[in-house]
């Protein structure tokens, strides 16, 4: 009897408590339930300066951003702790938009609640002549993030059924599989432990000329300034239109997208520091089971 006690006693100091998200935070508007594309999306009907959830006070949403720190780091380093025990789990967040949507800001936003040391940051410009001579998958695969990391990618494998298709980089019969192709591939990842949060970052037609004016007029924006991104603008339509096939074709249950209205910057990144504290919570990571007793190394530790 004694020795079954003691067995019990240990077990209990070896195995963490399971961690459970607050019941405050699981009865919140889920942003990913306005945000997902689902059946019947039309992304022409997505005002780009709506505020969809949360304060219409630019102040107070930056205030409550703020206030997400402590609990995206608290899950970012069990994510990370799990994966010491053997966990394969990883979150992959993807930035798309048109020019000037805000992909590093938003991914500024990211860093600025969670811990640097656990994030994996990667960007996608025109692919290299070594990346050419490649799938067009493997340059995106090299930048995954680890697993118990967090990825950012400015820009992704979807460059290749977007800005392809517009400019008619390869033949449409190319193009026109890859929708097919990036899923089996997503889903791969995914049943592998990879969770996917893919963000289109949709700002309005007139709100990037301002933004590109304001790289004109400020000097010190000068250099972000690409006299190519008045001639992408020029095919506008055509990218809502390839934009739309992409959103619908590839958003699934394993990896589906969500539409982030943009044009108000602080409310783009309220949107979107909410779906990663949201998508975290589901993910709800686990610290790993010990192999030690506690008491015995804390005798050990205060006698060495």
């Amino acid at each position: 009897m004694g020795k079954k006690k003691k067995e019990k006693k240990d077990k209990k100091k070896t195995q963490p408590e399971q961690v459970v998200a607050p019941p405050a935070a699981k009865a919140a508007v889920s942003v990913r339930d306005l945000l997902r594309v689902g059946p019947g999306f039309d992304l022409s009907r997505i005002d780009p300066r709506r505020i969809v959830a949360g304060p219409e006070d630019k102040e107070l949403a930056r205030a409550e951003v703020a206030a997400l720190e402590p609990e995206v780091t608290a899950l970012q380093e069990r994510l990370y702790a799990e994966s010491k025990g053997g966990g394969k789990r990883r979150l992959l967040v993807v930035l798309q938009g048109m020019d000037t949507s805000g992909k590093g800001g938003a991914a500024k936003a990211i860093d600025r609640v969670s811990e640097p040391i656990g994030l994996r940051m990667a960007n996608f410009g025109s692919p290299t002549k070594e990346e050419l001579r490649h799938h067009y998958l493997w340059r995106i695969e090299k930048a995954l993030p680890p697993v118990g990391s967090i990825g950012i990618f400015d820009r992704s494998h979807y460059e290749d059924v977007l800005i392809v298709r517009v400019r008619n980089l390869v033949p449409e019969d190319v193009w026109s599989g890859r929708y097919d192709e990036i899923n089996a591939w997503e889903k791969k990842l995914a049943d592998g432990g990879l969770v996917f949060l893919k963000c289109m970052l949709h700002i309005s037609k007139a709100e990037q000329q301002e933004r590109l004016l304001a790289r004109l007029v400020e000097p010190d924006k000068n250099w972000k300034y690409n006299p190519g991104d008045v001639d992408e603008r020029m095919l506008w339509d055509q990218y809502q239109e390839a934009y739309q096939v992409a959103l619908t074709q590839c958003s699934t249950y394993y990896a589906p997208w969500y539409v982030i209205p943009a044009d108000r910057k602080w409310h783009r990144d309220w949107l979107l520091t909410h779906l990663v504290a949201e998508t975290l919570r589901e993910m709800n990571p686990q610290y790993p089971a010990i192999d030690y007793d506690v008491e015995t190394e804390i005798g050990r530790v205060k006698a060495s």
